[in-house]
C-alpha cells in the first residue's frame, strides 16, 4: 500500500505538479490570447464568459493544492444572512491584511466556495504581466497592472475600474493596501512614517497606503455595491503557513473574517475616506492582537461577535487538476522517459535539462511567495 505521507513529500511527485501546473498555464495562456484578440473587439461578453472558465481552470490546481492535497481547512465568520443574500452574487472590492505567504490562496479558496474565482482579480505591479504564466494569465483576465506613478496610475485605475465593473457576471477586486508585505523590518519603517505623519500605531499591521483606494472609490463608486473588510490569520500550529507545507501535504487551519460594507457607509471626500481607511485598519489591528493572544478575533477586539461555519470542499478543483494531469504529464512523461533511457547523451541531457528546468521554476515561484527580508517600506509615498 502506498503511504500518502511519502508520496507528497517526494521530489518526483513535486515535479509532476510543476509539469502539470505550468504546461497547463501556458495552454491557457495562449487560447486566453487567441480569444483576446480574435472574440474580444467583436464580443466582450461573451470573451469574459469563457475567460472565467480558462482562468478557473489555471487558478484552481492552487486551490486544490489547498483543499484536497494538503487538507487545510477553514473557519469562516460571516453573517448568515448577508452570506446568502449578497457573497458571489454582485460586484466586490476587498480589503485585505498582508500578512501571510498564502494569504491570497486563502481568498482564492474561499472564492471557489461562492463561485467567483475565475473573476478575481487584484492589484499588481506592471512588471509582472511579463511573467509566463500567471502574468500573462492576469494581463488577458484584466488586472489592474501598475506603474508606481501616481499620474499614469490614476488614469489605469479609472479605465480598469471601468471594464471591471462592466462585467455580466460578479468580479471580486482585491487590494492590499498595506502595499507588502508584514515583516519586522517592514513594520520598524512603517511606525516611523505612521509617527511623522501622526497616523495610528498598529502593531501586526503596516500603515495602510490610502491613495490606490482613495483614488479607485471615486470610479467604482456607484456601480460595485459593497466593500469587503477581510481579516485572515491561523491557528498556531508547527506547520508555517506557507506554499512549501501546502506542498508537501501539510495542513494548516485558517480563520477568515469578512465582513461586508455598503460603499455609501464611505466619506465620499478623499481626507475623510483616507481617514475611514486608517480607522478600519486600526481594527482589523484589535482584531489580529485578540486572535494572537486568544485565539479568538471578538474576545478582547471589541468587534461583535460572529459565529464561524467550515468552508466545505468542491469535487471541481480535484477534477480538473486531475484533468489537467492526464493530459499534460501522459505525452511529456512518455517522451521525457523515452529520451531519458534512449542510451544516446544528447537526448539523455535535453530530458535532464527539461526535469532540471520545472523544478527550477517551480522553486523560483515558491521563492516569489516568500516574505522578503528586505524592505522598500516608507521609500515611496503613500
Amino acid at each position: 500500500m502506498i503511504d500518502l505521507k511519502v508520496l507528497k513529500q517526494s521530489t518526483l511527485v513535486h515535479l509532476c505538479f510543476a509539469i502539470s501546473y505550468f504546461t497547463s498555464g501556458i495552454i491557457l495562456s495562449f487560447m486566453q490570447a487567441i480569444l483576446y484578440f480574435g472574440l474580444k473587439p467583436f464580443n466582450k461578453t461573451l470573451y469574459r464568459k469563457i475567460n472565467y472558465y480558462l482562468s478557473y481552470s489555471f487558478y484552481c490546481q492552487l486551490v486544490f493544492m489547498s483543499e484536497w492535497w494538503s487538507g487545510t481547512t477553514m473557519s469562516v465568520y460571516i453573517k448568515k444572512d448577508e452570506y446568502d443574500k449578497f457573497y458571489g452574487k454582485e460586484h466586490g472590492y476587498l480589503i485585505m491584511n498582508h500578512s501571510f505567504e498564502i494569504d491570497w490562496l486563502m481568498g482564492w479558496h474561499f472564492c471557489d466556495g461562492i463561485q467567483v474565482l475565475g473573476n478575481c482579480k487584484a492589484y499588481a505591479k506592471k512588471s509582472i504581466q511579463y511573467l509566463p504564466p500567471i502574468g500573462w494569465m492576469w494581463k488577458f483576465s484584466e488586472f489592474v497592472f501598475l506603474e508606481r506613478s501616481f499620474d499614469k496610475d490614476k488614469e489605469i485605475i479609472k479605465h480598469q475600474i471601468s471594464e471591471i465593473c462592466d462585467y455580466p457576471d460578479p468580479v471580486w477586486l482585491l487590494l492590499t493596501p498595506e502595499g507588502t508585505r508584514y515583516t519586522k523590518k517592514k513594520h520598524e519603517a512603517s511606525l516611523n512614517f505612521a509617527r511623522e505623519k501622526n497616523l495610528p500605531l498598529l502593531k501586526h499591521h503596516l500603515t495602510p497606503r490610502t491613495r490606490g483606494f482613495t483614488t479607485s472609490l471615486q470610479f467604482f463608486r456607484g456601480k460595485i455595491p459593497a466593500i469587503y473588510n477581510i481579516q485572515l490569520a491561523f491557528s498556531e500550529s508547527k506547520t508555517p503557513p506557507t506554499l512549501t507545507s501546502l506542498l508537501y501535504g501539510k495542513p494548516v487551519h485558517a480563520h477568515l473574517y469578512i465582513e461586508r460594507i455598503p460603499v455609501e457607509k464611505v466619506p465620499e471626500v478623499e481626507a475623510e475616506a483616507s481617514k475611514w481607511m486608517h480607522d478600519l485598519f486600526v481594527v482589523k489591528d484589535k482584531m489580529q492582537d485578540s486572535f494572537i493572544n486568544t485565539g479568538d478575533f471578538f474576545s478582547q477586539s471589541g468587534v461583535e461577535r460572529v459565529e464561524p461555519f467550515k468552508a466545505s470542499r468542491r469535487i471541481y478543483s480535484l477534477l480538473n487538476t486531475l484533468g489537467w494531469a492526464v493530459v499534460t504529464l501522459t505525452p511529456m512523461l512518455y517522451y521525457l522517459f523515452g529520451l531519458l533511457f534512449s542510451g544516446k547523451l544528447l537526448y539523455f541531457s535535453i530530458a535532464a535539462a527539461v526535469f532540471a528546468a520545472f523544478y527550477i521554476l517551480l522553486q523560483k515561484s515558491i521563492g516569489m511567495s516568500k516574505i522578503s527580508q528586505g524592505s522598500s517600506y516608507g521609500t515611496e509615498k503613500k
